[in-house]
């Protein structure tokens, strides 16, 4: 896989450059938008990494400009600009993920290579529980057709839970998908994780339940017209 890095950002650049090509990933980096311009016309990327913050065009614009070229290369907004208004702005123009600062490499790996698969034509079909979807092509949750904002530890959770609707999925191997490399995390660091994730699920058709000695689970709710969901 070859990807174009556009970060303006020089120790954040040389960082990801370093940790991409030790996962045998190619990396060409571009500190603005003009020169990656420049690359995306000469070059064969497979998908671009793209932040928001550049000196001399917004990111947006610079996104506008390659699909309005019919450009159809896979993009990862990564930016620290994250705020559920410039999520589905992003989404809207044309990016295909976006992924917040501060983040952990193998997610930022995982959606790579999920995206790379994409373009490769494995797309993913969207996992549903009740009313909310999660879109593995896009790696993003939605509930009641709106942009579930997650940080990355709540995003983590919440896509093995759905992957495994209905079924109780066992704390530590939750606790090794959300705390990969941070083995300093404690015993009772997952919970407040999914206390999180459930105020965010508050008022929906969808809850997280312990199952007592088997772990957690993702659950749909049938509820009663003009009832509300229970939210223990």
């Amino acid at each position: 896989m070859r990807i174009l890095l556009i970060e303006d950002e020089k120790e954040m650049a040389s960082w990801l450059m370093r940790a991409l090509k030790q996962s045998g990933i190619a990396v060409e980096h571009a500190p603005n938008a003009r020169l990656a311009k420049a690359l995306i016309v000469g070059g064969d990327f497979d998908v671009i990494v793209l932040d928001l913050h550049l000196p001399d065009q917004h990111g947006f614009e610079l996104l506008r400009e390659i699909r309005e070229q019919g450009l159809h290369l896979p993009v990862l907004i990564l930016t620290a600009q994250g705020s559920l208004q410039d999520r589905v702005e992003g989404l809207h123009r044309g990016a295909d993920d976006y992924l917040t600062k501060p983040f952990e490499m193998p997610e930022l790996e995982a959606r790579l290579v999920a995206l790379h698969r994409r373009s490769q034509g494995r797309s993913h079909a969207a996992i549903r529980c009740g009313s909310l979807r999660f879109e593995g092509n896009h790696q993003t949750f939605w509930l009641n057709d709106s942009v579930l904002s997650l940080t990355p530890r709540e995003h983590a959770a919440l896509e093995v839970l759905i992957a495994r609707v209905s079924a109780p999925v066992g704390k530590s191997k939750l606790a090794a998908k959300v705390f990969p490399q941070d083995s300093m995390a404690g015993p009772d660091a997952i919970e407040q994780v999914l206390h999180r994730v459930r105020r965010k699920l508050q008022g929906s058709d969808v809850r997280i339940v312990t199952v007592r000695g088997l772990g957690y689970m993702l659950e749909p709710l049938k509820i009663p017209p003009g009832a509300l969901p229970e939210t223990t």
